[in-house]
């Protein structure tokens, strides 16, 4: 076994001092571990989360430290340094603006955000107020990641020529986000972090089995301008765990297997390539294990005390507002890589006709490179530009215009006059009252161009707007929320919201089947029963 001497770059003496002290916002999923290991250290006063059991449970577990549910509490606390954002990924942008415009160091689990243009603003907006903004990609605090990338640097492997990543799990499915971006900015940090350069080529696909429009597997493919070339396959599909990063050297190759005991999580290969009068032939050597052992220290661990080692010494982390928008911007790259695969045409596309039972007026427009659901109606005068796609027995009213590019779930009802411009989604179920706006970027000039500024909105399952609502771009509305007629919405929506006014805010809560329910989170209509969740309400089954 081969020993080397990897150093984390957190040392063993935490510098912390009496005002070195913590929030985490969220206590769920993974939350829960950032609790344990800041209450270890000693620095947690405050946990924050939504959910009435969460907070029992964080109550019983820890009862020296402060339990709430109002962010603001947080925000207001003086005594509070510094926030740890452990959220659903589509709150983090909202929890980190916040907490770094109330003078807060910021910890937020990956990803950033989810767009390039949240993470930019929240990279510039720490920088403008000198606040560490400091990113969840724990991989890089590894203690075999640190040895792997000492070894490249000692020259072990030679010159690297190709990386690849598997990071598969029968896991936590999400919804909030798919798999490429629940999984893979921790390989996407490690590999931009080993070859020092950002892609001059990527592209990516994904394949949807349980959702419509969730990737449940993808496959990205990039290539560096140095030559190296990588791929990342992530999936939360697979009968078994699998954790691999493999590193291809000209002189050796390296390989980490997160699901090996510590002695045997990062491997040496000292296989060589050579030729012989042209003919490539393999020269395998013995492998060896790299130890690891004197430096090994739980990654969750080691992440938190870089963090606390940031906001003390004031000296950018590894994992930077600058590094997590990086990530952020491959992330987003393979998401439009994904989206674009999907609209790709056939060599020979067929003409409309062959829609077996859509109903499409003859006065209506529907372009090639369109997939219509079974049962779908599309009446007077409407026109689904190319690309778009939309799900079975759907509604569309007349003088409707859909796309390019837009995908819309099943059982859809949108009414006379709506235009969904591309960058909107709709999940199933969501109705669109007759002459609702969407918008699609957030200043828009006559004289200038600016379609590449264009903001995403996503209105969740079972969602309604009444009519004659605005909904400004780049927010989304939460599943069966309602939107009243004539609001402008300008935030975010959580789920079962009921939103009014101008701009809208929020005024109760409403039932899965449009009901506005009591105070006790109740339906008197379904008899249905609610609480509170940091996504909004969930149904009590």
């Amino acid at each position: 076994m081969t020993d080397i001497n990897a150093t984390h770059s957190t040392p063993d003496s935490l510098p912390l001092s009496p005002h070195s002290t913590i929030a985490v916002i969220g206590a769920g999923y993974w939350g829960k571990n950032l609790v344990r290991n800041f209450h270890q250290l000693g620095v947690l006063k405050t946990i924050c989360d939504a959910g009435e059991d969460s907070r029992i449970l964080m109550k019983e577990s820890y009862s020296d430290v402060n339990v709430t549910n109002h962010f603001d509490e947080v925000l207001n606390d003086s005594d509070i340094r510094a926030v740890i954002i452990a959220t659903p990924a589509a709150l983090h942008y909202k929890f980190a603006d916040r907490a770094l415009r109330a003078d807060k160091d910021v910890f937020v689990e990956k990803p950033l955000s989810l767009t390039y243009s949240d993470g930019e603003k929240l990279v510039r907006l720490a920088e403008q107020r000198k606040k560490i903004l400091f990113v969840g990609h724990i991989l890089q605090y590894h203690a075999a990641v640190v040895a792997l990338k000492t070894l490249i640097k000692e020259g072990r492997i030679g010159r690297i020529e190709y990386i690849y990543s598997r990071r598969l799990s029968l896991g936590k499915i999400r919804r909030e986000e798919n798999i490429l971006w629940s999984f893979a900015p921790h390989d996407i940090s490690v590999i931009l972090g080993i070859t020092g350069e950002e892609p001059s080529y990527l592209d990516s696909v994904g394949n949807n089995f349980l959702h419509a429009r969730i990737p449940d597997v993808t496959m990205t493919n990039l290539k560096f301008p140095s030559g190296i070339g990588a791929h990342i396959f992530v999936s939360w599909l697979n009968p078994y765990k699998e954790q691999k990063l493999v590193i291809v050297g000209s002189n050796g190759m390296l390989v980490f297997d997160d699901t090996e005991p510590v002695e045997k999580k990062l491997v040496l290969y000292p296989h060589t390539i050579n030729w012989r009068n042209g003919i490539p032939e393999p020269n395998k050597a013995e492998s060896q294990f790299i130890d690891i052992s004197q430096t090994w220290k739980e990654p969750l661990r080691a992440e938190c005390e870089a963090f606390l080692t940031a906001i003390e010494t004031r000296t950018p982390p590894i994992t930077s507002g600058d590094e997590g928008l990086r990530v952020l911007k491959i992330l987003e790259a393979s998401q439009q890589s994904i989206e674009a695969k999907e609209f790709v045409s056939p060599p020979h596309p067929l003409p409309l006709t062959p829609y077996a039972h859509v109903d499409v007026h003859e006065t209506a427009v529907v372009e090639e490179r369109c997939e219509i659901g079974e049962g779908t109606r599309i009446w007077h005068f409407s026109h689904v530009l190319s690309g778009s796609r939309m799900g079975e027995k759907c509604t569309i009213g007349q003088n409707v215009v859909i796309g390019p590019d837009v995908t819309i779930g099943n059982n859809c009802k949108v009414q006379n006059n709506v235009s969904i411009y591309k960058g909107v989604t709709l999940e199933d179920g969501v109705f669109c009252g007759p002459s609702m706006v969407f918008t699609n970027v957030y200043n828009p000039r006559a004289e200038i161009r600016k379609m590449d500024e264009s903001r995403p909105t996503l209105v969740k399952k079972g969602a309604t707007i009444g009519a004659n609502a605005t909904i400004v771009c780049g927010n989304t509305l939460g599943s069966y929320s309602l939107i009243g007629a004539g609001a402008v919405v300008i935030n975010d929506v959580p789920d079962h919201a009921l939103m009014v006014g101008n701009p809208a805010v929020q005024k109760g809560w409403v039932c899965r089947c449009g009901e506005r329910l009591n105070d006790v989170l109740q339906c008197m209509t379904c008899g249905k029963t609610y609480r509170e969740t940091v996504e909004g309400l969930e149904e009590i089954k």
